[in-house]
């Protein structure tokens, strides 16, 4: 395998000089950037990684930490993040921690900011939709940049993330729109701030269009624990349309309503939240609220490479959501 040397023989000049064209250095004439360039693809070189951080003192390296497990919502981010910064020219360092008490929670975030940081990341990226992670982060030294992926905009963190206050508007008025007066809300889990982002946004949409917000049932974001609020809502007559804070927790109320032979929309009304990509297949298709997931990606990158540059701009607004309707809404039948 060639060295910087051997590239520097080949071009006929100085191993310095070879570095200061990898390193990018707009001082070498051209005649000589060339003369190595040409040098590098005939000897196939690959400048190393860590060579370069040790002339530039930038590793090119981030870190990322995730709180939010498999699920569709935070594994998203996570992907959107890491293309985002890989097309930037960075890399990576993905640390996961389960769902977990506080204390608990509060020793694995310190690891994984200590190991995140042991390897010289430029900046660290939190995907925390609990509360429990960020209060963890807070009481952590990070000592390089830190931008959070959550709903929460707390004092004294940079926050970029998706409007979940307004999907949950959007959803909430759009079944109003089709004349449902009766609105339930099956919620996420009350410590996750995406959830009590979207019972407030149904919320606060029902207040100014003067509807009263039944009692709220709260699941825990999967199918099965939409199927087991489905089958408990089934016995109630008095509402005709629900609002669910994800796709996976529809799908689970849907199945529960087949069950019952409820039908959808002919009887109930359902949105969900995410518009995962199986939602257009569900049975009926899903009527559901799309977040751009990619978009929150580049717009992450974008706020670190901010920070890095020093930058003391306000976070950017959270991106807006987008309603998708497909069959499983429809207007009250006379």
């Amino acid at each position: 395998m060639a060295n910087i040397f051997d590239v520097a023989s080949e071009a006929g000049v100085s191993h310095q000089t070879v570095s200061r064209v990898v390193n990018g250095d707009p001082n070498v004439r051209p005649a000589t950037r060339a003369k190595v360039d040409d040098a590098i693809a005939k000897l196939n070189y690959r400048p190393s990684a860590a060579a370069r951080a040790l002339a530039s003192r930038k590793t090119r390296a981030l870190g990322l930490i995730s709180t939010g497990g498999p699920l569709f919502g935070p594994s998203s981010i996570m992907q959107g993040f890491d293309g985002a910064a890989r097309q930037a020219g960075y890399q990576v360092s993905i640390a996961t921690l389960p769902a977990a008490d506080a204390v608990t929670m509060r020793a694995g975030m310190r690891a994984a900011v200590d190991a995140l940081l042991g390897q010289n990341v430029e900046a660290i990226v939190l995907i925390a939709p609990d509360s429990d992670a960020i209060e963890a982060v807070q009481a952590i030294d990070v000592r390089v940049p830190l931008v959070t992926a959550d709903s929460t905009a707390l004092e004294g963190l940079v926050s970029v993330s998706l409007d979940q206050f307004a999907g949950a508007d959007l959803a909430t008025r759009h079944l109003a729109s089709l004349g449902h007066t009766s609105i339930v809300h099956v919620a996420g889990p009350a410590e996750w701030t995406d959830a009590t982002e979207r019972e407030r946004g149904w919320r606060e949409a029902l207040a100014s269009l003067g509807l009263e917000a039944p009692p709220v049932v709260r699941g825990d974001w999967t199918p099965e624990s939409g199927y087991r609020l489905g089958l408990q809502l089934a016995d109630d007559p008095s509402f005709t349309a629900v609002f669910c804070a994800n796709d996976q927790m529809a799908l689970g109320l849907l199945h529960a309503f087949s069950e019952r032979r409820i039908e959808v929309p002919g009887r109930v009304s359902i949105v969900g939240f995410d518009d995962v990509p199986e939602a257009a297949h569900f049975i009926p298709p899903l009527t559901t609220v799309r977040q751009d997931f990619a978009a929150l990606g580049r717009q992450i990158m974008t706020t670190v490479e901010s920070l890095l540059g020093g930058s003391a701009d306000p976070a950017p607004a959270a991106a807006a959501p987008e309603l998708v309707v497909r069959s499983s809404t429809a207007g009250l039948s006379k």
